[in-house]
């Protein structure tokens, strides 16, 4: 049968007569392999194997290194902390004993007031005068003086050395003055003034403690300013406090005298350490 040849199965046209029977279309050709749907995830799941690929081949990241204590083997981190705690029983024993300095007497000073004393005397006393009703109104200055023997063999007596002006003036202009400079022969004074009386002799059991530490500290203090000290060897020394009242201001009409008044302790033989040099 003719292609153009008319099918009686086709629809009638206006006349009556059978459609025409349109040419057959070719059958579509199959599709290619990996053109359907399941093709269509293959670039994706290739994308998410490509980076779990990557992420597995990537190196893991070194831990961040320990500091401090952390980085110490554990003998040693032990070691840390029973220095730790030591310091820290040690710190709280010390203001403890601070504080009963400072007390009123009770039951715990009473029984134990010898320990106390021989803790905070003389190098961590306290001293409030700063806020009392009546504030200290006197400069005092403490000398010395020193019998030096020389090399040949000479006794040579120096003359007054005023080691609070020398303090005085490295204090003079710092902005961060040493508390060396500012305290410790100024308490070590405050000390020897409590524990002896005007006759400079010793009061209560911390009076021969207080004369060691004041006189150890001015044969320091020649032996590292006073150039005849230097030379020889210091045999003896005598200090001396020079008290000035401090002028009221011009406006007052307080007058009070502006001499200084001394007082002269006698000369003290020092030990064997102390000559040589022991407290330098």
């Amino acid at each position: 049968m003719d292609a153009y040849d008319e099918d009686p199965r086709g629809p009638q046209g206006p006349d009556g007569s059978a459609g025409t029977r349109l040419p057959e279309e070719p059958p579509e050709p199959p599709p290619p392999p990996g053109s359907g749907p399941a093709s269509a995830a293959t670039p994706a799941s290739a994308a998410t194997a490509a980076s779990a690929a990557t992420a597995a081949s990537a190196p893991t990241p070194a831990p961040a290194p320990r500091t401090g204590v952390a980085a110490l083997s554990p003998r040693y981190q032990v070691g840390a902390a029973l220095a730790l705690a030591v310091v820290a029983v040690a710190a709280c024993v010390h203001l403890l004993m601070v504080f009963l300095s400072l007390a009123p007497a009770n039951t715990v000073t009473k029984q134990h007031g010898k320990a106390i004393e021989e803790w905070v005397y003389p190098e961590f006393e306290q001293n409030w005068k700063l806020f009392a009703p009546n504030p200290l109104q006197q400069n005092i200055a403490v000398q010395v003086r020193a019998e030096v023997r020389m090399r040949d063999g000479g006794l040579r007596t120096t003359g007054w050395t005023d080691l609070s002006a020398q303090d005085g003036a490295a204090i003079d202009g710092n902005l961060a003055p040493s508390h060396t400079q500012q305290n410790l022969l100024r308490r070590a004074w405050d000390f020897f003034s409590a524990t002896h009386g005007t006759d400079n002799r010793p009061v209560g059991l911390r009076g021969s403690l207080s004369e060691q530490y004041l006189r150890r500290i001015v044969v320091m203090r020649l032996y590292q300013d006073d150039p005849t000290s230097r030379e020889g060897v210091i045999q003896r020394v005598q200090i001396r406090s020079s008290t000035t009242n401090v002028q009221p201001p011009p406006w007052s009409r307080e007058r009070v005298s502006d001499k200084p008044v001394y007082r002269l302790l006698p000369w003290w033989a020092l030990t064997s350490d102390e000559a040589a040099g022991g407290v330098r």
